[in-house]
């Protein structure tokens, strides 16, 4: 993508990006990821997943369509597996596979900015632009990106590891991460039974620890003796949570603890579909 910096402040994103390209690169991707590929034909990123067989998450990322095919903009950690991934599922498939993060930057930017791509996670997540340079003079911290992460309540990988979580307990389908009408993809099965069974009982939420610093990810979120969830990552006192809903609903109006420290779990800014209204929808 050859686009200037913008003069609005942008933050250099830490990301991955592995380069999906060849004559059959929609068609391959197509049938392994969550989402509709031909979203992303049309000039808009894209929010997918790649998922094992069992519906388990082996990373998120944003589909950011380029000239004969996409790149994948992921966790940086998640890269180098993520390509390996995809190269086993090749075949003869007429694509290219590529870790490219080395040659690639990834910008947030403004908003209101009229250059880079809308994330389509939240109307409030910065804009993304991809392009090669340096770091330019004023750019914000990426810490204050994350902040903004956190404080909507949007996670990625790092959040909730590798083979650990179903696709709909990351709030998949909040995040517009997941499409139940295309066609076959690896791990379907199993999460359109959880889709329509409403049987997708835990969900991450905000989390806010009384004291910094945070916990380490995986400590448990206790009502009493009774554990509610567990905290993943964050920044400051400010965190996400992999919930029980049913149990955080129980523990209403009881103080919460995490490693003796008081927590506070909050929905995230934007509609999450709780179990009774999955399974009675």
């Amino acid at each position: 993508m050859d686009q200037h910096l913008p003069s609005s402040p942008v933050a250099s994103l830490p990301r991955g990006i592995v380069s999906v390209t060849g004559a059959d690169a929609g068609g391959f991707l197509q049938g392994l990821i969550s989402n509709d590929i031909a979203k992303a034909e049309d000039g808009r990123l894209v929010y997918a997943f790649l998922l094992t067989p069992q519906g388990k998450v082996i990373a998120d990322f944003l589909i950011v369509p380029i000239s004969g095919g996409f790149w994948l903009d992921c966790a940086p950690a998640a890269a180098a597996d993520l390509a390996g991934r995809l190269n086993r599922y090749k075949l003869r498939a007429k694509v290219a596979v590529e870790d490219v993060s080395a040659q690639v930057r990834v910008f947030a930017i403004a908003v209101d900015s009229r250059q880079g791509l809308t994330d389509p996670r939240h109307p409030a997540l910065c804009r993304r632009l991809y392009q090669p340079g340096t770091v330019p003079a004023g750019a914000m911290a990426p810490e204050r990106y994350r902040a903004q992460c956190l404080a909507l309540g949007v996670p990625d990988s790092a959040d909730f590891g590798t083979e650990q979580t179903f696709l709909l307990e990351c709030n998949a389908e909040e995040l517009h991460g997941v499409d139940f009408r295309k066609g076959c993809y690896v791990g379907q099965e199993l999460s359109a039974r959880m889709k329509h069974r409403g049987t997708a009982r835990k969900r991450i939420l905000r989390a806010e620890v009384s004291t910094a610093p945070l916990p380490p990810p995986g400590t448990p979120i206790n009502d009493g003796a009774k554990p509610v969830g567990e905290l993943l990552t964050g920044l400051g006192t400010a965190a996400l949570a992999m919930v029980r809903l049913d149990r955080w609903r129980e523990a209403q109006g009881r103080p919460l603890a995490c490693d003796g420290r008081a927590v506070t779990l909050s929905l995230p800014a934007y509609p999450l579909a709780l179990p009774e209204e999955e399974a009675s929808a």
